[in-house]
């Protein structure tokens, strides 16, 4: 049975990625984990809990029981949702348990129109993004899943064989009987034979699925997929931060537009 983690710290852009999950599920007939990280400093364990540690914990787990109560009834009782609460450093914990429970996606809300929300799970959705080997899929604030039907895949075209995971991406358009654009950037008008014969070999190994390639000119290569996405209907992005430089400087404005603000959802996978 598929399941979607949700990671979440209850601040509105969060809840618009746990509804957007439960949508999913719904969707694809999987099952939701919401996990909630309780930063503790890193000798917590010699330290007993105060009175306001307490509130706290009696905060998170109402905040989590009132969250899974408004899923479930969202979702009309067709998902099974499980939660956890767990103690120690976020990325650390979400490691923890995609490693035992092996999701089928992560699901974040990739930030919030708040100060805080930008500094605290921002950073978090950033760090994840680049880190976790996880598939993980962050929604944009005021993002709604309805459907499915069209995944771009932002792809160098350059060594496809060893740099695609095929895998995931034949999965990802099954389940959802999509279909699929491969997005290729680059600043020529005039593209190497290489680009046409590695498209090809793409086009092959995703067989059964039929991919379309689409060669994109712009000086700006985040830009030219975000305008793509717009004026195709997208409804899912999917890239590959390690692969190439599409996520790899993060510290550039333009980078971080490209998670962290894109209109639609963006999936990170990693080789």
């Amino acid at each position: 049975m598929k399941t979607i983690l949700v990671a979440t710290d209850f601040s509105p852009a969060a809840l618009n990625a746990a509804n957007y999950a439960a949508d999913m599920a719904v969707a694809i007939n999987a099952n939701i984990l919401l996990l909630y990280v309780y930063h503790m400093p890193d000798v917590y364990s010699e330290i007993p809990l105060t009175g306001d540690d307490e509130d706290i914990f009696g905060n998170v787990e109402i905040n989590m029981i009132e969250l899974k109560r408004d899923l479930t009834i969202r979702t009309k009782c067709k998902a099974f949702i499980g939660t956890q609460i767990r103690m120690g450093a976020f990325f650390e914990e979400l490691e923890i348990v995609c490693e035992q429970m092996k999701p089928y996606t992560v699901v974040m809300g990739s930030q919030g129109k708040s100060a805080a929300e930008r500094m605290v799970f921002g950073g978090h959705t950033v760090y994840a993004t680049k880190n976790l080997m996880w598939p993980l899929i962050t929604v944009p604030t005021g993002a709604a899943f309805s459907s499915i039907k069209k995944i771009g895949f932002a792809c160098d075209l350059d060594e496809v064989e060893d740099s695609t995971p095929v895998d995931e991406i034949k999965r990802l358009v099954t389940d959802f009987n999509a279909k699929l654009l491969v997005l290729n950037t680059g600043k020529k008008d005039v593209f190497h034979p290489d680009l046409v014969s590695e498209s090809e070999t793409l086009q092959k190994i995703l067989e059964p699925v039929k991919a379309t390639c689409h060669f994109i000119t712009n000086d700006n290569a985040d830009k030219g997929i975000i305008d793509f996405v717009k004026k195709n209907d997208i409804d899912l992005l999917v890239v590959l931060p390690k692969r190439h430089g599409l996520l790899a400087l993060f510290h550039k404005s333009h980078s971080r537009q490209l998670v962290l603000h894109s209109h639609v959802p963006v999936m990170a996978l990693h080789i």
